[in-house]
């Protein structure tokens, strides 16, 4: 069921021109067809929506970005991480709609503008995953593409293995397929910390006084190289974590107190013997100082049969805001070519092999097969 749509935005897009730089191998492997930008100081007019959608009893706040039936080209749904940080930090991918595509993000419940239900029957991932297909049903997407940037990543697998409807693609960023393995890489990554931060969160977490500002500031540093690595953050991501600390319920209860501290009900989960079964087009991304580090990334990689996987040289778990327009043209390319399948791709060069690529002269590294 839709309740009444309260807020309805009209403005203009605004693609101005970026620097393409270290973008020219991956559009040639994709086709320069692909990587047309949006026309530079594009007055388009792009119509974005709000609206709450009732969804067993709860109210799940929607936002549709872009043009929906006038366009020929499939929808993407955003999935936001965490579990618990809301979507604003998402905010940037809407860029996408300049291309004609539309984009639809929510928050789920328990965050955000949604409801906060006290219930721990729903922090369960087949929760989110039902929550998920019924957000889809309400808002009429009978084919779209799946976007998932790290938990939210983890609820696409759950989604495309429960066999949701209507996914097309997969995009999988900083995502892991095994939290056992996230503890052990982003606790491989704390212990490589200088050694004065180590003392501080060893000595505070002994104590049981991780809730002090030391503890916090020592933790910004390892959140500084592995988190983001923009200074300063943007003001989307920090709406998103001041929204997560006024109600961290979700997060602590399915995480645990941060991010390498995994003491939740999504310490053991692991999908990896599964991911031979998914058979959308995939396409998985990373950073190379990424916590979910490139070892991460190139197990879900392997894992499935129709995927691709790219790093991000200089970047870490929020590669969409660290670079953006490398970003954004990654996708309108995937997205691109899943949905004209007959496009020719040349193969990859051997240049680009996995032991350099992450470490090459580019901005991104494309290794692996073709879709």
């Amino acid at each position: 069921m839709i309740t009444a749509c309260p807020t309805i935005h009209i403005y203009q897009a605004n693609a101005a021109a970026n620097d393409w730089a270290g973008l020219s191998t991956y559009a040639g492997l994709y086709g320069n067809a692909a990587f047309e930008r949006p026309p530079q100081r594009s007055t388009n007019v792009i119509i974005s929506s709000e609206q709450f959608l009732s969804i067993d009893g709860h109210r799940v706040w929607t936002r549709r970005v872009g043009p929906a039936t006038q366009s020929n080209l499939w929808p993407v749904v955003l999935l936001h991480g965490g579990p618990g940080v809301p979507s604003d930090y998402l905010q940037p991918l809407e860029l996408l709609a300049a291309y004609g595509r539309e984009l639809i993000r929510y928050d789920q419940r328990g965050c955000g503008r949604s409801d906060h239900p006290d219930d721990p029957a729903l922090l369960k991932v087949e929760s989110f995953v039902a929550e998920l297909a019924q957000v889809c049903s309400a808002l009429g997407l009978e084919r779209f593409h799946l976007y998932g940037q790290s938990w939210g990543g983890m609820l696409a697998l759950e989604a495309a293995l429960a066999g949701v409807p209507g996914v097309a693609s997969l995009v999988l960023s900083n995502t892991p397929a095994s939290m056992p393995l996230w503890a052990a890489e982003t606790g491989r990554l704390r212990r490589e910390l200088p050694a004065e931060i180590l003392a501080v969160l060893n000595s505070h977490e002994q104590a049981g006084t991780t809730n002090s500002s030391a503890y916090q500031e020592a933790l910004m540093v390892f959140y500084r190289r592995h988190v983001c690595r923009l200074d300063p953050w943007p003001e989307c991501l920090w709406r998103s974590f001041r929204a997560m600390e006024q109600d961290p319920r979700v997060y602590q209860a399915m995480c645990g107190p941060n991010e390498f501290m995994i003491t939740g009900s999504l310490k053991h989960w692991d999908v990896t013997e599964r991911l031979g079964t998914i058979q959308q087009p995939t396409l998985v991304i990373g950073g190379e100082y990424d916590e979910a580090t490139p070892m991460i990334t190139e197990a879900l990689h392997r894992g499935i049969p129709h995927s691709e996987w790219v790093v991000f040289k200089n970047a870490s778990h929020l590669t969409h805001l660290e670079q953006p327009d490398a970003y954004l043209q990654l996708l309108s390319g995937f997205f691109t070519k899943v949905e004209s399948p007959t496009a020719t791709t040349p193969e990859i060069p051997h240049s680009m092999s996995p032991a350099s690529a992450p470490f090459g002269s580019g901005s991104v590294a494309f290794i692996g097969p073709k879709i």
